[in-house]
């Protein structure tokens, strides 16, 4: 039976130069770099090395990077720092109905700590309207939270003209980046962001490791304690390991991006194509403003958890939404804050390509699809969408 990986929005394979790149410090190079003798000291000039090559590669500066254990803590860091450090300015967040649970979570819990909390709607494409930002943002404002693309849907935000709201009102802007660096062409200095949080395995390099971006001259309190590893922003031993391979990994990714996106845009597109042709299958998200690799659409009539256990019986590994809340029975929140009811949302698939993907994989799901739909359906109780 085929093997197809389609969920590369969830996590990709560590690609083969992001593991050589890691392995002389899991053995060999195991010094712990806050330590002062040689073997310390070595590790510590290559971690630094390597904090220069993601800035290179980010077009910032050395010291606007911090290594992270991923884009959540990356996202609680910048949220939770921005809120401690400017709590005697003002203590209103705003962010948006689509966000990950990284950002959503971590702002309603700073709500329960007596900040305000704006969540900003999105239209049926899952895009914030500039407009509902700027009535939104006032004086007590300190931070906007908009994700750069959602991880479900693909559909890319206007990160730059949010950032320049914020910012002619006095608010710092933070966006996750975790699904576009490395997929998408990303400059901070355009965008005008004053942090940013991304992820290593989300471009073939190694779970467990991430970065924040903080601007030259913004300011986070501490949100942990125990040691001063990254200037105090993330105490504890650095995993050198991981943060080589994500060096390799995001060096490679950005350098190959414009082909990689002209690749997975085609077969997107030749997917969407083919799957909103099927009777009622609906395209979710953006039809252009969208992650090149991205397909995510609605079947009616017929649940996403059927279509997924189907689809993997033969032999094709997909999801229904994010990866972290994959276990739950409740509807996509960025789908139900499009606006889709509570069956189309239930009846959503989320393709995600990537650089291995070919034709032939893209063919043979389209050949499988009718099958199973039809399948599906005679077995659903609901036989109308309507």
């Amino acid at each position: 039976m085929r093997s197809i990986y389609l969920d590369h929005a969830a996590t990709t394979p560590l690609r083969q130069e992001a593991y050589e790149a890691m392995i002389p410090y899991l053995t060999e190079s195991f010094g712990n770099p806050s330590s002062i003798h040689a073997f310390g000291r070595k590790v510590r000039k290559d971690l630094e090395d390597a904090r220069e090559r993601v800035a290179n590669a980010l077009k910032v500066q050395p010291r606007e990077i911090f290594f992270t254990g991923g884009g959540t803590e990356a996202d609680n860091i910048a949220i939770l720092g921005v809120a401690a450090r400017l709590k005697d300015k003002g203590r209103h967040i705003i962010t948006s109905a689509v966000e990950h649970h990284a950002v959503l979570h971590t702002c309603e819990a700073l709500e329960k700590q007596g900040y305000a909390l704006t969540v900003l709607p999105v239209d049926k494409y899952g895009m914030v309207t500039p407009a509902d930002l700027e009535k939104a943002i006032g004086a007590e404002t300190i931070l906007v939270s908009i994700m750069h693309a959602n991880n479900e849907v693909g559909t890319v935000q206007p990160i730059k003209e949010l950032a320049a709201i914020a910012h002619e009102r006095g608010a710092l802007f933070h966006t996750d980046a975790v699904q576009t660096v490395g997929n998408i062409p990303v400059d901070i200095e355009d965008l005008g962001v004053d942090l940013l949080s991304a992820s290593a395995h989300k471009i073939y390099g190694p779970k467990g490791v991430g970065l924040l971006y903080v601007r030259k001259g913004t300011k986070l309190a501490n949100i942990a304690y125990g040691g001063a590893q990254e200037r105090s922003i993330r105490p504890g031993t650095e995993n050198v390991a991981g943060i080589m391979g994500f060096a390799r990994a995001l060096e490679l990714a950005v350098a190959e991006q414009p082909e990689t996106s002209r690749h997975l845009t085609v077969l997107r597109d030749k997917l969407i194509k083919g799957l909103t042709a099927l009777p009622d299958v609906c395209l979710n998200g953006h039809p252009q403003q969208r992650l090149p690799g991205n397909a995510n659409v609605s079947v009616e009539r017929v649940e996403g958890e059927s279509l997924i256990l189907s689809l993997d019986m033969a032999g094709i590994a997909v999801s229904s939404g994010s990866a972290c809340t994959s276990g739950s029975l409740e509807p996509s929140h960025v789908l139900m804050a499009m606006g889709l009811s509570h069956q189309r949302a239930h009846g959503s698939l989320r393709f995600t390509l990537g650089k291995s993907t070919s034709a032939e994989d893209i063919d043979y799901v389209l050949e499988v699809m009718p099958g199973i739909i039809e399948r599906l359906r005679q077995m659903s109780p609901v036989q109308s969408g309507r």
